[in-house]
């Protein structure tokens, strides 16, 4: 019975120490099986959390979090890249908002930052637009012709 015990923490703590080696460098970010990084803040003074979305880089989460704590907490708020929200102002952060409202602001940065670093890697350089009819490559095509 002891030797169970035994060998459950140590898979406990095996388990911990893999989770540990996973963690990111940003506040308020995790990374999903999958790859994706999400982010989410806790509202102050209730159990309930804001979820700030979804995205491809963990960049892009941390600061989709350093816009929700910024606005949740103000200028004290303790951030991933404070020299970025420096001049934000406290006005910003003195105004009340809703959670609806900071998830809004937080996704819309966060997304920005995705589709700059997704644009850096060049993941935009083929894109096809889908609404342009589509040019005939050779002029003798059968439904070219009437």
């Amino acid at each position: 019975m002891e030797a169970e015990r035994e060998s459950t923490t140590t898979k406990i703590g095996k388990e911990s120490e893999t989770n540990t080696t996973t963690k990111t460098r940003y506040k308020g970010i995790r990374m999903r099986k999958w790859g994706k990084w999400v982010a989410e803040i806790r509202e102050p003074n209730k159990r309930s959390r804001i979820w700030l979305g979804s995205y491809s880089t963990p960049v892009a989460a941390a600061r989709a979090y350093d816009t929700a704590v910024f606005y949740l907490r103000g200028p004290s708020a303790r951030l991933n890249f404070p020299e970025l929200l420096a001049g934000e102002g406290r006005a910003a952060a003195d105004s009340d908002m809703s959670a609806a409202s900071i998830r809004k602001k937080a996704t819309e940065v966060g997304a920005r930052v995705d589709a700059l670093h997704r644009h850096h890697a060049g993941e935009f350089a083929e894109r096809v637009d889908l609404n342009k009819i589509p040019e005939p490559e050779n002029s003798d095509c059968d439904w070219d012709r009437d």
